[in-house]
């Protein structure tokens, strides 16, 4: 019995422990429900403008001289003098000798020539002569020849002074030539003969390109003739597009003011790019940039071309175009709207929509992780903008890419 009851008591203790707590947790109070609202994802946003915009286009090109010509010596000779100026960087004056060759011996050949001339002068005076005495012999001749006549005699006579005449000519050229100078104002590029030298015909003695005009070849692809609205082939019939020109030289930024004057006719192959010419008229004089700073050739540059306009266009920042042509917009409920939007040009800061979104309407310009159409968004007005504008001088202008 004792043994019973020892095995019966910490059974009944266990069951009424488990019944107390099942009772204890089936009538504990329900706790109470809260329902939590869906939290807005903040953005930031800006408005859509509703501006008149002018297409600008930019670029980069070098800048090279419509002229350029290799100085090649046309006589041979002992070189004799060396102008100062004509040293890399040098300013030549159109028509001053740059460098001389020794002329001795075509002085020489201008006095013989200019004797053989008198010669053949005095050779046709007597030829004359004696055609003339010929003639009245034979008066009354009526079978009288040409030969009889003397008129051969006189041909050859006029002959050889035409050909002492040329070389007279000729030596008055070559003589000209010993000294060597250029056609127009312009710089030396580099020199490669000195004095003492001696050269011959086709001897390379240096470099120079004219200072009259440059020019900067630029290379322009499709999208850049959409914002021009030019052709292929084109050629300025007045002065030609404005375009502003930009490096920096010697720690500032230079600008010089040129012209877009003609495009070439043919796609470049390699590349699919049309190339654009700019001209700068006097870049080393009237030309230069606000500092003072000359449009050097050989300088890199950028361009920025200013093109079409287009009236009453719908401008968003260009953080708010989205891959695939989509913009990210928030509705008066605050609630997110994916919409497709056509694109009618686009640059690194800006893109002008065609269709797709209204004036004033809000467009996300922060990034959002998996967009869903209709999710609550919180707008937040973008304020770098106009902190950037204000401190940096940040602008808005429509530049191509």
């Amino acid at each position: 019995m004792k043994k019973l009851i020892s095995i019966l008591v910490p059974v009944i203790v266990l069951a009424s422990g488990f019944g107390i707590y099942s009772l204890l947790h089936w009538s504990k109070p329900e706790p109470e429900k809260k329902q939590e609202p869906v939290r807005a994802l903040s953005v930031f946003v800006e408005p859509v403008e509703q501006t008149s915009v002018s297409l600008t286009v930019e670029t980069s090109g070098e800048v090279r001289a419509r002229t350029h010509v290799d100085i090649v010596a046309q006589v041979a000779g002992q070189v004799v003098s060396v102008s100062p100026e004509f040293t890399e960087g040098g300013i030549v004056a159109p028509g001053v000798a740059m460098l001389t060759i020794e002329d001795t011996d075509y002085r020489f050949a201008l006095l013989q020539a200019e004797a053989s001339v008198a010669a053949a002068e005095v050779g046709v005076q007597q030829a004359l002569a004696t055609a003339d005495v010929a003639r009245k012999q034979l008066r009354g001749s009526a079978n009288a020849t040409d030969l009889a006549l003397k008129k051969p005699q006189v041909a050859q006579a006029e002959a050889r002074l035409k050909a002492a005449m040329a070389d007279l000519a000729q030596a008055e050229t070559n003589l000209k030539r010993t000294r060597i100078a250029l056609p127009f104002e312009g710089r030396v590029v580099n020199k490669m003969v000195d004095i003492g030298q001696y050269i011959t015909p086709g001897t390379r003695i240096g470099t120079a390109f004219a200072t009259d005009m440059v020019e900067v070849r630029l290379p322009l692809n499709d999208s850049h003739l959409a914002s021009l609205d030019l052709p292929i082939g084109y050629t300025a019939q007045d002065a030609g597009l404005d375009v502003d020109l930009s490096s920096v030289v010697a720690g500032r930024n230079q600008h010089w003011q040129g012209k877009l004057v003609r495009l070439d006719a043919a796609v470049e192959s390699e590349t699919r790019m049309v190339y654009g010419i700019v001209e700068v008229p006097a870049p080393y004089t009237d030309n230069v940039s606000q500092h003072g700073m000359p449009l050097a050739v050989g300088l890199y540059v950028n361009a920025l071309i200013r093109g079409r306009e287009i009236n009453h266009a719908h401008v968003i920042p260009r953080d708010a175009l989205r891959a695939g042509n989509h913009v990210y917009v928030v509705n008066d409920q605050g609630r997110l709207e994916v919409r497709d939007v056509e694109v009618a040009h686009s640059t690194q800061d800006k893109a002008i929509i065609a269709a797709g979104v209204k004036p004033d309407e809000r467009v996300v310009v922060s990034s959002i992780r998996n967009p869903i159409d209709g999710m609550a968004l919180e707008a937040m007005q973008n304020t770098y903008k106009e902190t950037a504008v204000r401190q940096y001088g940040v602008s808005d202008d429509i530049h191509g890419e």
